[in-house]
């Protein structure tokens, strides 16, 4: 059963959903084009330019947090919806699942390992573009058996020396 959202992220949200409209766009357009009409009116002094450097600037700093909740928000959201995909799936590789969570080298390790197999599969841009054949299947059901047993949690992948 969801739980009511608090008010600041009921807010972040309306504001970020205010702020993405044309009309917001529009706004701060007609905003800008009043203020540059002014100048004349105030001799573009240093008062005059200090307004809309004032203003854009507090709407920016508010901004940056708003837009950084919605942003942690949607990709803590995605970030289940694919994980959920990842375990559903037999042939897919369940050690995936969290990769937000590694480390940088530890995404190095399975990036090159994924560069590795797409290698082996003839998906290599810098090869041929037909795909080699045999060993998609055996590769499918070795996921298959792998991700069986991984249906209660994560697996997590087979610590690897470090290349010299």
């Amino acid at each position: 059963m969801p739980t009511k959202p608090k008010r600041f992220t009921r807010f972040a949200k309306a504001a970020a959903h205010f702020t993405g409209k044309p009309a917001c766009f529009l706004l701060a357009l007609l905003i800008v084009v009043g203020w540059a009409a002014t100048g004349p009116l105030f001799g573009f002094g240093d008062t005059w330019q200090l307004v809309i450097n004032t203003g854009t600037t507090i709407v920016t700093f508010l901004m940056v947090f708003l837009i950084q909740n919605t942003q942690n928000r949607d990709s803590n959201a995605l970030h289940l919806k694919i994980d959920e995909l990842l375990r559903a799936l037999d042939a897919a590789d369940t050690r995936l699942v969290d990769l937000e969570e590694r480390s940088e080298a530890e995404l190095q390790q399975l990036h090159d390992r994924y560069k590795a197999l797409a290698k082996g599969a003839g998906l290599d841009p810098e090869r041929s573009s037909e795909p080699e054949t045999g060993g998609g299947n055996e590769r499918a059901t070795t996921a298959r058996r792998r991700n069986q047993g991984a249906r209660g949690g994560v697996q997590e992948p087979k610590a690897q020396q470090p290349k010299t």
